[in-house]
């Protein structure tokens, strides 16, 4: 009876109430996260967490500081193809309009310059299309070679393929070693196939494939300068090419529509085809960063501009020339 007793008296446990779930809660999202300074020394700092506000006067993240030229760039595959797409659009269309309008009638230079444009504008998108797929393979041929290399060889030829990287931009040769050494070790763990084009996020998931990260994936983008190029890629660039063509080329046939004497709109073509040409070059600077005062927006403008008063010019030339020959 008595150690019974003992027994249940043991194994009584103490009950304490928890805290209110709210003020657990607000108490969190409350809290700041915490901020450690870069030249605290001990315990190794959370690289998450490291920063040096604490030890400017005016406390403001890294993050938060603006430099003088604050642009946001777009994707510099997309600023290509549309640069591409317009530049020949404003100015194929546009030498031949100018060319077709020494025959003297709009009508022409209406039917012709449109069967050009929808004629360029399809060959244009599909030119981008190979292109993108082009590069696609080449970089999935390249991957399964690099990869079957790489596990064919031994950790010395690896470090120093990655000291032959790293050490031109500062690295040393320990740092470069280490670095190898990681990379391979990725390499070796199961789920990992570099000889592979890469899966989407989804599969990536779900196969618990790591073919983005590795020694195969870092030879090729630091060593090589290429990456994979996705599938929908090759589609955007199609896409953005062709109807760049297409915007652009439908400006210098406006004119076209409403006059008849085909001299007579070919000046109203100049006019509005200069404009946009010296808008797009002005954009165009603005957008791939080139441009950094007004001289160089001026010259991205007159430079483009330039271009497309050369071609048709000489279109308009050659033209006449012909008509004036003997040639019948």
């Amino acid at each position: 009876m008595t150690s019974t007793h003992q027994v249940s008296a043991s194994t009584t446990t103490t009950t304490i109430p928890l805290p209110n779930r709210d003020v657990i809660s607000g108490s969190l999202v409350n809290k700041p996260p915490p901020v450690w300074s870069l030249e605290s020394n001990g315990t190794l700092t959370p690289l998450t967490d490291k920063c040096d506000r604490l030890s400017r006067q005016d406390g403001i993240c890294c993050k938060e500081l603006k430099g003088e030229d604050d642009r946001i760039l777009i994707d510099p595959d997309v600023i290509r193809d549309i640069i591409i797409g317009l530049s020949d659009g404003l100015t194929v269309p546009f030498a031949l309009t100018a060319g077709l309008s020494g025959l003297g009638t709009s009508r022409l230079v209406v039917v012709g310059g449109l069967a050009e444009l929808i004629a360029g504008a399809i060959s244009m998108g599909i030119g981008g299309f190979l292109a993108s797929q082009a590069e696609r393979d080449h970089y999935r041929f390249l991957r399964r070679h690099t990869h079957s290399r790489v596990m064919r060889s031994c950790i010395g030829e690896m470090e120093r393929e990655v000291h032959a990287v790293l050490g031109p931009v500062g690295v040393d040769e320990p740092t470069s070693h280490a670095v190898a050494n990681c990379l391979r070790k990725i390499e070796d763990e199961p789920g990992f196939d570099g000889s592979t084009p890469a899966p989407t996020d989804e599969e990536k998931l779900s196969r618990g494939m790591k073919s983005d990260s590795g020694l195969t994936p870092f030879l090729l983008k630091f060593g090589e300068g290429m990456e994979e190029v996705p599938t929908r890629r090759l589609y955007i660039s199609a896409f953005t090419i062709g109807m760049g063509y297409l915007l652009g080329g439908i400006i210098p046939l406006l004119p076209y529509f409403f006059i008849p004497h085909a001299i007579e709109a070919l000046k109203y073509s100049c006019i509005i085809t200069g404009i946009v040409l010296l808008t797009f070059g002005a954009v165009k600077g603005r957008v791939t960063g080139a441009a950094r005062n007004i001289w160089g927006y001026i010259w991205a403008a007159v430079s483009t501009m330039a271009v497309g008063g050369f071609a048709a010019a000489a279109a308009y030339g050659l033209v006449i020339a012909v008509e004036r020959s003997s040639i019948s």
